[in-house]
């Protein structure tokens, strides 16, 4: 199987570090190059042609969504097909948006678990967008209330959001189709919780919260934690 090739693009040393140690626990994955700063990072990515950038949104010379939209603006970068990961501490919705109307693929926030962010590379690899519960909520709420300014959100959010050109909600779920429990891990999965945080609040084990987790994607007809959390957001079914 081919790796997953990755390209840092980070100015803190100690987190960049922190990253490849973390993504370099799986054999998958492959780190092919790295960058303190925009203009090594863009060079670089146009000669090491990675799959997926990850961009911290902070760096020094030029903030990652800037170069987000020259990478993905230029020939080069559309025939590369790279796929750009932002990986930031900013949470605020015009940070977000603006990621996204650059062609960020994925926004995850640095206090991500490890788990967590390696869902995301491989989701984002697999050419669907990764997004922080918190980060959905703020790009949820944009799309519900500007539905007239829906066109700073990519493509793949749209999608991953499921709202119509309207911005109306295409779908209703009803609370009823989930136990009480099951409810009760949405809300934490909402929340950007892992299995063992969800095992230890709701005092069951790690297989259990699996089998709801489980049965929570089949019942929302949802392809990951992510997409469930959106469905919940959107539906009412969690606050």
């Amino acid at each position: 199987m081919s790796k997953i090739r990755i390209a840092l693009i980070e100015d803190h040393d100690l987190t960049r570090v922190g990253i490849r140690t973390a993504l370099l626990q799986k054999e998958e994955i492959e780190i092919v190059g790295e960058a303190a700063n925009a203009a090594e990072g863009l060079k670089m990515l146009k000669t090491l042609q990675p799959d997926i950038a990850i961009v911290d949104i902070g760096l020094p010379d030029k903030d990652g969504i800037e170069l987000t939209r020259e990478l993905k603006t230029t020939s080069n970068g559309a025939e590369l097909k790279i796929k750009v990961l932002i990986l930031t501490l900013r949470d605020n919705k015009e940070a977000v948006l603006a990621a996204f109307a650059a062609g960020a693929d994925s926004y995850c926030m640095k206090d991500i678990k490890f788990d967590n962010l390696l869902e995301a590379v491989r989701v984002t690899h697999n050419g669907n967008a990764w997004i922080d519960p918190a980060i959905a909520r703020i790009v949820l709420q944009q799309a519900q209330q500007n539905p007239a300014k829906q066109d700073l959100v990519s493509l793949d959010t749209k999608n991953l959001l499921n709202t119509s050109a309207s911005g109306e909600i295409q779908e209703h779920i009803d609370p009823y189709t989930l136990t009480e429990r099951e409810l009760e891990v949405l809300q934490l999965i909402v929340e950007g919780c892992s299995n063992a945080v969800i095992a230890e609040r709701l005092y069951i084990t790690v297989g259990t919260v699996k089998t709801h987790v489980r049965n929570i994607l089949n019942k929302l007809c949802a392809d990951d934690r992510t997409q469930a959390a959106v469905r919940a957001l959107r539906s009412g079914l969690v606050g």
